[in-house]
């Protein structure tokens, strides 16, 4: 859950991959509703990068029941570049996601360059440095050190170093949840949801959309493990909603504190379960006084098409 996951309308509230890559391909096979498009999305590799792995063209109409490889990144980058066997033979690894051009983008994603400051930061985005700190899990004392991944508000303005270079390096802030080399399964994902009397096909297509399941994920807004939550959700799960403290480095709890806060969404939105989808994206504070955006629209269509094959 990104900070724009109404961390600024209420104030509690991706790319480095945290797990070591797979290092061969992990074969899909294709489900009713799914495209190559939501494949490549759904594991954060572009339509373009899992087309050429599979000898396809990125309009290609995928067959239900055929299978489709999902190539880890080296060969994903091969295939691009003609390196690599096409359609490479099934093997048991995972792929590492990679960054998607595929999906939406990532709302208000920053990587901090020299001379940034928190308070600049947020004073650019219309925020206190408090609340800013509090999202991404940082000391607002301390110095903003450059290569910090950041989310900014969802619509704030971009800033002015945003066009300057990327620095080489990447600082994840050390906070919960911490990313662990973990991935759950979608009975999983639906047992959690179950217990909360969320939908379990709904928090399974937010889940998958936003990891593929995979606790390593880091985005490069900050979010972090199965259900992309930010530091500030965490936060403001465990303090508010959960009972109880929650374990940093568990994918199941991640899982709970994503769920958690999607039942919050959702007595929000008085059970809408799009406005619910589209504030987890979003931000609820922000849909509610801006409107969907464009991506905002996508994603929700996304994870609505998703639930097909979670059972719901």
């Amino acid at each position: 859950m990104r900070f724009r996951r109404s961390l600024l309308a209420i104030t509690p509230i991706l790319l480095l991959a945290a797990a070591s890559p797979a290092n061969a391909a992990l074969p899909h096979t294709v489900q009713p509703g799914e495209t190559l498009w939501s494949i490549a999305a759904a594991n954060n590799l572009t339509t373009r990068t899992v087309a050429a792995y599979n000898g396809l063209s990125e309009d290609a109409q995928v067959v239900l029941g055929s299978t489709i490889n999902v190539p880890t990144v080296a060969e994903g980058a091969g295939a691009l570049q003609g390196t690599a066997p096409q359609a490479a033979a099934p093997a048991t690894a995972a792929a590492a996601p990679a960054p998607s051009q595929g999906a939406p983008a990532v709302l208000g994603s920053y990587v901090v360059r020299a001379g940034d400051t928190l308070s600049g930061l947020a004073a650019n985005a219309g925020v206190a440095t408090e609340q800013m700190a509090a999202a991404n899990g940082l000391d607002p004392t301390a110095p903003l050190l450059t290569g910090t991944v950041l989310k900014l508000p969802s619509g704030a303005p971009t800033p002015a170093r945003a066009s300057e270079p990327l620095p080489a390096q990447r600082v994840v802030p050390a906070h919960g949840p911490e990313p662990t080399p973990t991935r759950l399964g979608a009975g999983d994902i639906r047992s959690v949801a179950s217990q909360y009397g969320v939908s379990p096909s709904l928090a399974a297509a937010i889940a998958w959309q936003e990891s593929g399941f995979n606790n390593g994920m880091v985005s490069t807004a900050n979010a972090r493990g199965v259900m992309q939550v930010m530091p500030g959700t965490w936060d403001y799960v465990e303090q508010n909603l959960a009972g109880r403290r929650l374990d940093t480095g568990s994918a199941t709890d991640n899982v709970h504190a994503g769920v958690l806060y999607l039942q919050h969404l959702l007595k929000q939105t008085g059970g809408d379960e799009s406005a619910a989808i589209a504030g987890y994206y979003q931000g609820l504070g922000s849909v509610q006084s801006r409107g969907l955006f464009d991506d905002t629209q996508k994603y929700v269509a996304n994870v609505q098409a998703l639930r097909s094959r979670f059972g719901g």
